[in-house]
């Protein structure tokens, strides 16, 4: 089968996600554009990265419109991600592509567990034991900001963008746990603003990826034209599907990925 329409399928597939999640997109992209096109970490990053940003940012300026995005929210969490994520490109490419595979791996798995203990509270509705910093204002409709909010939400920005330079991951994975942690926004506006954050951070790392030369641009545009196109039915998608299900299911899809990502790597260094 031809690698252009492998990689428009794969994008597809990552942009469902994407729209269903606000996070799993570009986590997904490394290890399937690895498995289907045999591309390493450092190759597979900046594609899914420019997948990520185009993608993103249709579901990010669609959920502006709507008012539901938290810009405020979302530009301070990426200004810090952008200053952090050069510093994960330039360690990534220091580094060979097995490291890279094994932090991967754990980096899922993390994910997975997260994911699915935050959706197993949900459905059972649990409160958290401590109340969120960061509270939103019922009559405006925004956050009330105050320092222990500003400095939650700058933390997991900035982490976010150091995984995104190091894994091409888009750092959602990061983003929407934090906001569901410091916040008390509903999930619509966590996905909205969580793709807000993901469009810049990911555009800075294609940006710096590029100075590289990791972009091979023939993957990368139907992958990215895929993933667009994903996202659109995954937004029509979650209006019928539960959210906390749709994050057990993504835990579980994450967690078989970490496991084939490992076997994978074993049987490297098996061979080798």
């Amino acid at each position: 089968m031809e690698v252009s329409f492998i990689s428009l399928l794969l994008g597809v597939f990552v942009g469902i996600v994407l729209g269903l999640t606000g996070a799993g997109g570009a986590i997904l992209s490394v290890p399937l554009l690895g498995f289907f096109l045999h591309l390493t970490v450092i190759e597979a990053a900046p594609i899914g990265l420019l997948a990520v940003s185009l993608s993103a940012g249709l579901g990010a300026y669609l959920a502006f419109r709507a008012r539901i995005l938290r810009y405020k929210a979302a530009a301070l969490m990426a200004t810090l991600g952008v200053l952090l994520s050069p510093l994960g490109i330039f360690l990534a490419h220091q580094l060979p592509n097995w490291p890279l595979v094994l932090i991967f791996c754990l980096v899922l798995l993390l994910v997975s567990r997260n994911m699915w203990t935050q959706a197993a509270k949900d459905l059972s509705g649990t409160p958290d034991e401590l109340g969120p910093p960061c509270l939103l204002d019922e009559t405006v409709g925004k956050l009330t900001w105050t320092l222990p909010c500003a400095r939650s939400l700058a933390a997991s920005g900035a982490l976010a963008g150091f995984f995104s330079g190091l894994l091409g991951v888009g750092g959602g994975f990061i983003v929407v746990p934090a906001l569901k942690r410091f916040t008390d926004l509903p999930m619509k506006s966590i996905v909205a603003t969580s793709l807000g954050v993901l469009t810049i951070v990911s555009l800075s790392g294609v940006i710096f990826s590029n100075l590289y030369g990791a972009m091979n641009w023939l993957i990368a545009i139907p992958f990215a034209l895929g993933s667009i196109a994903g996202l659109l039915v995954g937004r029509q998608l979650v209006k019928r599907l539960s959210g906390p299900r749709v994050q057990q299911a993504f835990a579980v899809l994450a967690l078989l990925i970490s496991m084939a990502m490992l076997i994978k790597l074993i049987n490297s260094f098996l061979l080798s």
